[in-house]
């Protein structure tokens, strides 16, 4: 059972702002042992089935050779891209497409990727915690070079793991729990706004409308805390892109 720290605790989060130079946007997050590389790509033009209706937002996301202790190739290597990787790109992608005005953003497409560096579970919850900062820096930096009028960012958006371990409601577990975990959930959220994915599975038989409460509570006041996280790495950008209605909240 957790004895290093409260139920109700996240691990410790740290997130780099501009971790990298080159593209529009960038961060590094670490929740606990979990590491990831989060960065956006700003390009001209969209796909065909967006023109004429504004932008378009795209993920991508991967585990990099050395971030598990059993060395994995990566995929594109192998030519054959895994159904978890789809999932994630997936679930990344319409998570961060709810965080922002399409319409707004005009003819860009943002390309958001995410490199897991270090796997400790919880990792596409990280790379939507951490991509959200990304793409925030990434309209930051459209807005300020003058290619966008106003800024498109509608929602903040995070996501956290839980998991019924040993019969007890915990906020987001490391693989050590994750494999215990009875329950075991990821839930996102984009505030204002509500919940985007809530994604409980039953590891060892059917759970409880009151263990699934009890988890949706944990992730709501992991979310808030992950905010202010995320908030204060953007520093003084978050004075020009934080979603006013957080703002005046």
């Amino acid at each position: 059972m957790r004895t290093e720290r409260a139920p109700d605790a996240l691990r410790a989060v740290e997130i780099i702002p501009r971790f990298t130079k080159a593209p529009a946007g960038s961060a590094l997050i670490r929740c606990g042992g979990t590491t990831v590389l989060c960065t956006v790509s700003a390009v001209e033009g969209v796909p065909r089935f967006r023109e004429g209706r504004g932008g378009w937002l795209t993920a991508e996301y991967a585990m990099a050779p050395g971030s598990t202790p059993s060395r994995s190739a990566r995929e594109s290597s192998t030519g054959k891209v895994k159904g978890r990787t789809h999932e994630i790109q997936r679930l990344v992608g319409r998570s961060l497409r709810a965080a922002i005005d399409l319409e707004r953003l005009g003819e860009w497409t943002l390309h958001v990727d995410c490199e897991v560096l270090e796997a400790d579970a919880g990792t596409r919850t990280a790379s939507i915690t951490g991509g959200f900062v990304a793409l925030a820096l990434a309209v930051d930096h459209l807005m300020d070079r003058g290619a966008l009028a106003s800024n498109p960012l509608r929602a903040a958006v995070a996501g956290v793991s839980c998991g019924i371990v040993r019969g007890q409601a915990l906020l987001d577990l490391d693989y050590g729990e994750d494999v215990q975990a009875t329950v075991d959930a990821n839930f996102v959220r984009a505030t204002p706004g509500g919940w985007i994915e809530v994604q409980a599975t039953g590891e060892d038989g059917a759970y409880t409308r009151t263990e699934l409460d009890a988890l949706l509570d944990l992730a709501e006041r992991g979310i808030d805390n992950l905010h202010a996280a995320q908030r204060a790495a953007l520093g003084a950008a978050a004075e020009r892109v934080w979603p006013k209605e957080i703002a005046d909240g």
